[in-house]
């Protein structure tokens, strides 16, 4: 792409189809899925057929490309107005641990569905007690003859309702705290997990997100991921692609929004002049574009050093920060623009304002992240 040099002309052709996918598969059924709070997993199989699933792993596990072509889904779907679809979680998160972690007999087990949409993925970390702070996690995983027996309970699981697998953070050593954590991949058809009701939230109400229950659950041995008491050490080693996953998010979606009322003050009056015609109107639109336009620079930068392998974590921190930061003042301005309506269902800037919310949340706090910013200093 001439505009951005981190993305390849493979990367500019996948962006098309992914835009061609988003066209035809989801805008006719997305309103819909919002009032369900799941999208069906018909999608899902059709993303796969499609080749939007785990973008960045070889065949046949998932598309054989690069984080590049990750990001080009990651965008496409913020940028048109899809904060709902959990398809980054399920490739971008679930299944590199599978693939770095996983015994060979697990990883065949769940990587080939999972490209396919066939088997949907989710990854369980926070509980009700322990969210950004892992060492205060419960949820417990005894050795037992030939494997483990689970017991615990996890909240805020995107994908909980349709997911078949799971990345569970479980503890073999609770007096170690952070030293004690362990992964493990879990069959969520498996005697003893359970599901609670869908959460009830104020955005994203096409997630499906909802607790998960693990009542002596048995994980037979190679269920294990990698190492006993490394988990906290695997977390913190993907973290960085996972922050960076959210900053692109927040961005697309602000730019989408930008775009889009961009389009609507053209068209609206007040007071017998067309929006776009007071001066008011015009600085809060510049003042997003050259955010915007700042914060693309530097996400692009991260990006390049991320498909090379080279993204440090607290560049990672900061792109996560400033995204989701501008993003939520960038949104709030624009919703203003459309008076009434932004608070609306009519006009998408609604949705897309209330969906935003989470991002300053969740993979990290804004205030999480200062910290470790901030103690680089």
């Amino acid at each position: 792409m001439a505009d951005r040099p981190v993305f390849r002309e493979d990367h500019a052709l996948f962006r098309d189809q992914v835009r061609r996918f988003i066209d035809a598969q989801i805008a006719p059924g997305y309103a819909q899925w919002e009032r369900d709070g799941i999208t069906p997993r018909a999608l899902w199989r059709a993303a796969g057929e499609a080749g939007l699933l785990n973008c960045q792993l070889p065949e046949p596990y998932g598309m054989g490309g690069d984080y590049g072509h990750a990001a080009c889904v990651i965008e496409e779907l913020a940028r048109a107005n899809y904060l709902g679809i959990g398809f980054s979680i399920h490739s971008d998160m679930v299944a590199p641990y599978l693939m770095q972690y996983a015994t060979p007999a697990v990883r065949d087990a769940w990587l080939p569905k999972m490209a396919q949409g066939q088997a949907i993925g989710a990854i369980a970390m926070t509980e009700p007690n322990a969210g950004t702070d892992l060492k205060t996690v419960r949820t417990r995983a005894d050795a037992v003859d030939g494997g483990y027996r689970l017991n615990g309970q996890k909240t805020w699981i995107t994908n909980g309702s349709n997911a078949d697998v799971a990345v569970v953070v479980a503890t073999v050593a609770p007096e170690l705290g952070a030293g004690g954590l362990t992964l493990f991949c879990v069959d969520l058809a498996a005697a003893g997990v359970s599901r609670g009701a869908p959460m009830a939230k104020i955005g994203q109400h096409a997630q499906d997100t909802t607790e998960l229950f693990f009542e002596d659950v048995f994980l037979p041995a190679d269920h294990l991921l990698g190492e006993e008491r490394r988990g906290f050490g695997y977390l913190e080693e993907h973290l960085a692609a996972e922050r960076l996953a959210i900053a692109l998010r927040a961005a697309a979606s602000a730019e989408g929004m930008l775009a889009a009322t961009v389009a609507y003050v053209r068209q609206r009056k007040a007071f017998g002049r067309l929006l776009i015609d007071h001066q008011n109107t015009r600085f809060v639109l510049a003042s997003a574009t050259a955010q915007l336009a700042m914060l693309r620079s530097f996400l692009d930068q991260c990006l390049g050093e991320q498909i090379s392998g080279q993204l440090d974590p607290t560049r990672a921190a900061i792109a996560k920060l400033n995204a989701t930061e501008i993003q939520g003042q960038v949104l709030d301005d624009l919703l203003q623009l459309h008076g009434g309506y932004g608070y609306s269902s009519e006009y998408g800037i609604g949705r897309a304002w209330a969906d935003a919310r989470a991002l300053r949340i969740f993979g990290g706090t804004s205030e999480i992240l200062r910290d470790i910013i901030g103690r680089t200093l």
